[in-house]
């Protein structure tokens, strides 16, 4: 009898998503599984780091979004998005872009914790993707430092107007205290016609030093990010400036290619990012990065890749996420391994 029930309920789950997605009002599930396998080092400086071995997540994550239709023209609209790691069975609900609004012909107006539009706009003609090693705020985006997922957010989007689409948002100052008020804002502005996208994005923290609540600080950015598709080739850039309080402005670009031969993929780019720093030092910074993607089918794809990064004594360069703790001088190199699927 358990064994009739236990079935019944496995049955059960696999036709839910299918059932809900033929509703009036859809619910969808879908997620990425994307693991790699990582050999990485780092050179120069006092002391180098060994070549070591590891499986890291690169970004996989599990969601569900969905819609319900209240009339009159107007939907609810929510997304829960978790991000968990494959390689090292952690998981913390709702890390990702989680919230609830409404749609209509004004446009979107979401609450929660959501990707900055700046993030959005600049990440989005990244080659890599959110690849750890060589993803665009390895040394663009101030050291990703621009590349902010907000929580207690509040987020509006436009309708498509010819192409193009307004996303303005605000992040509520509920670590208001007695010396400091932060809360950081945003807007950017994108164009889509055919094969060409194009966006310009601007951001404020005010009393924060990335994450943390410094009485005075100021860091504003600005960025610019293109891409375009030439039948087989696909070309990017982005371009930034972004300024702290009592250092000096920073400058980065990114280059980005990618080729595609049936179901063969090549990509390249190369990052850099200079000053930034206090006054009287210099910093800069070069990365590059290579790769090979062979995809299977839609939904499953096998990349390898290696990443090289130059360092001066600023080490403003790392890999774009799950970088190695270095000191002066020191430049990471790493390759890696491994397969995406999507659902």
């Amino acid at each position: 009898m358990n064994k009739k029930l236990i079935a019944l309920a496995v049955a059960g789950a696999s036709l839910a998503p299918a059932a809900m997605a033929q509703t009036a009002n859809p619910v969808t599930l879908y997620g990425r599984i994307w693991v790699m396998a990582e050999s990485v080092e780092a050179s120069g400086g006092v002391a180098s780091i060994a070549r070591r071995n590891r499986v890291s997540d690169q970004s996989s994550l599990l969601g569900v979004r969905g819609t319900e239709d209240l009339g009159g023209g107007l939907k609810a609209v929510f997304q829960l998005e978790t991000g968990f790691a494959p390689d090292a069975n952690m998981t913390t609900f709702a890390t990702r872009n989680s919230g609830v609004g409404l749609q209509g012909g004004f446009g979107t107006i979401m609450l929660g914790r959501w990707d900055t539009p700046f993030k959005t706009t600049q990440t989005a003609v990244d080659a890599f993707g959110d690849n750890a090693l060589g993803d665009i705020t390895g040394a663009t985006m101030n050291g990703g430092n621009f590349s902010r997922r907000e929580q207690n957010n509040i987020q509006y989007w436009s309708p498509s107007w010819g192409g193009f689409e307004f996303r303005a948002q605000y992040t509520a100052n509920e670590g208001k205290a007695a010396n400091v008020n932060p809360y950081v804002y945003g807007g950017s502005v994108a164009w889509t016609r055919g094969n060409f996208y194009a966006a310009i994005a601007y951001e404020q923290h005010r009393d924060l030093n990335g994450a943390t609540p410094t009485q005075g600080n100021k860091e504003e950015g600005t960025g610019i990010a293109a891409s375009y598709r030439m039948g087989n080739l696909k070309f990017s850039g982005q371009y930034g400036e972004y300024k702290e309080t009592n250092l000096s402005k920073q400058k980065s670009y990114y280059l980005g290619l990618e080729w595609f031969v049936g179901k063969h993929v090549f990509l390249g780019t190369f990052q850099n990012a200079k000053d930034g720093v206090a006054a009287g030092a210099s910093a800069e910074c070069d990365m590059y990065s290579f790769g090979y993607q062979y995809v299977f089918s839609r939904r499953t794809m096998f990349g390898v890749n290696y990443t090289e990064v130059k360092n001066d004594s600023g080490n403003l360069c790392n890999f774009g996420s799950n970088a190695l703790t270095i000191t002066g001088n020191q430049d990471p190199k790493g390759f890696a391994a491994g397969f995406r699927h999507t659902f």
